[in-house]
């Protein structure tokens, strides 16, 4: 199955100039979306880890039904004030704005390995927000996930260039 097949592409979405790579209609689909988690699941074997976290909110998607497979607990870094307890806080540039993305303390214990899933990497703000949300609670990146790479954005190369070991699904050009 070509997951490609899956995923529109919607142009000046959400600003002008931007083609966003929409994965709604992979998981509405029941055969593609099973077969994206087991592509991640079949990825996983290959990496030890002790947790799973995911990137809020397309991440989540993905990562849950991965962490339920794999019987490894489930860590949400979500977007700031959406958590109740104390968190550790990690600000970032967008392509297209600034943001924030939290994790509660008590999530990650020292030394932890951590497989990060999300939906797409582009130019890997919010994946490097990531790593650092996990490295200041004391764990270690054991690798990233994504669905999809749009590779000539560089996130995916700048997270090698830092040793985190990254993997992909599906490749398409950015903007």
């Amino acid at each position: 199955m070509n997951l490609k097949d899956y995923i529109r592409s919607i142009p000046d979405y959400p600003k002008k100039g931007i083609l966003f790579r929409d994965i709604t209609t992979l998981i509405k689909d029941e055969k593609a979306f099973s077969e994206t988690i087991n592509q991640i699941v079949e990825k996983s074997k290959n990496i030890t880890f002790d947790k799973i976290a995911a990137i809020e909110s397309r991440g989540f998607v993905f990562a849950s039904a991965v962490s339920y497979i794999m019987k490894k607990p489930f860590i949400m870094l979500r977007k700031k004030d959406k958590l109740p307890a104390d968190v550790h806080s990690v600000d970032f540039e967008l392509e297209y704005g600034t943001a924030t993305i939290e994790v509660h303390k008590d999530s990650i214990n020292k030394n932890d390995k951590v497989l990060i899933i999300d939906d797409l990497i582009a130019t890997g703000g919010t994946a490097e927000a990531a790593a650092k949300l996990v490295e200041i609670s004391g764990g270690k990146v054991a690798c990233f996930i994504f669905v999809i790479n749009l590779f000539d954005l560089g996130g995916s190369d700048n997270l090698k260039k830092k040793d985190y070991m990254v993997e992909n699904l599906i490749e398409f050009p950015g903007h």
